[in-house]
């Protein structure tokens, strides 16, 4: 059963992020749902630990994960086919990832947080969750 609601996740966030960008940029990638998927999962089971993370510290590492998966998916697959590129970018390191984004995907991991909790509610039952900020 975690396999499959990891999946279902996994599938929801790369469907969201993929509309995030079409929105934000016009067009997207074919890798940019599976990371957002990853990303969306990674930053949901945040919440699901033994002592589940207050939410400011938790969409802080949330920007961390999403930068990371960046990082990776842009030395993956972004060098070849050039999916984006934050050279132009101040605090850039190989035009994979930048400051300004890494700020940026903090509201984005909040967004993620409501939603994957509220989404884990909805389809699989899971407990109301209470937040802390800090």
């Amino acid at each position: 059963m975690r396999a499959w609601r990891y999946s279902v996740m996994w599938y929801v966030g790369g469907m969201l992020y993929t509309g995030l960008e079409l929105l934000w940029r016009g067009w997207s990638h074919g890798s940019m749902f599976a990371a957002g998927g990853l990303c969306f999962v990674l930053i949901g089971h945040l919440g699901e630990l033994p002592r589940p993370m207050p939410l400011l510290p938790r969409a802080v590492l949330g920007a961390g994960i999403i930068t990371a998966v960046e990082l990776g998916a842009g030395l993956l697959v972004n060098r070849q086919f050039r999916v984006w590129d934050y050279r132009h970018l101040p605090g850039n390191f190989l035009g994979q990832i930048c400051l300004p984004f890494t700020l940026l995907w903090i509201p984005v991991s909040l967004a993620a947080i409501f939603a994957y909790d509220r989404l884990s509610g909805t389809l699989f039952g899971s407990p109301r969750v209470r937040y802390r900020w800090v």
